[in-house]
């Protein structure tokens, strides 16, 4: 297993994982009517354009790869918190792995390898959001040295009132 900046060719393998661990992380927490996280086409499109902006190492996609292909990524960039310093504070804004590979250490991995990236990129502190009522996502965090911050927001998607949790830890 390995883990590497993701670029445009990887677009497809991106969107893939992500729909597929989408349909089984939220099954049961979000309705799976949800076109935009369903359909591979469109989150292959919002992958390219991502993946052609990225700017190392301020923001950046990675992937976990092995000899089956791209099994989970993660994608970094500054803060989009209005009560954070996008100079000092990185966000982790999508972490996904595919089903098969859940428990298997490839998400910690990924998670270092995440956290290891923000600090070179010179950020102090990171940041992510989660689902309130994602409570294995929510462990998974906490086992790799994130903390509830009490911050919290409403989001509402498609008609869909969601409540998220942010998470903080220091890097570098």
């Amino acid at each position: 297993m390995r883990v590497r900046r993701a670029d445009v060719t990887d677009a497809l393998a991106i969107a893939v994982v992500q729909v597929t661990s989408s349909r089984a992380a939220y099954q049961g927490l979000l309705p799976q009517s949800d076109p935009d996280s369903q359909d591979t086409g469109r989150r292959r499109e919002v992958w390219e354009r991502i993946l052609a902006e990225a700017d190392w190492p301020r923001s950046a996609t990675l992937v976990a790869d092995n000899d089956d292909g791209i099994v989970g990524f993660a994608d970094l960039r500054p803060t989009r918190d209005q009560d954070a310093d996008p100079l000092t504070v990185g966000e982790i804004t999508a972490i996904y792995l595919l089903p098969a590979v859940w428990g298997t250490g490839v998400g910690a991995l990924l998670m270092t390898a995440s956290v290891n990236a923000l600090g070179k990129a010179g950020y102090r502190q990171a940041t992510l959001w989660v689902l309130e009522t994602n409570h294995r996502a929510r462990r998974f965090y906490e086992a790799n040295g994130w903390l509830a911050d009490k911050a919290v927001k409403q989001d509402r998607t498609h008609g869909v009132l969601r409540t998220l949790m942010r998470y903080r830890r220091s890097v570098g």
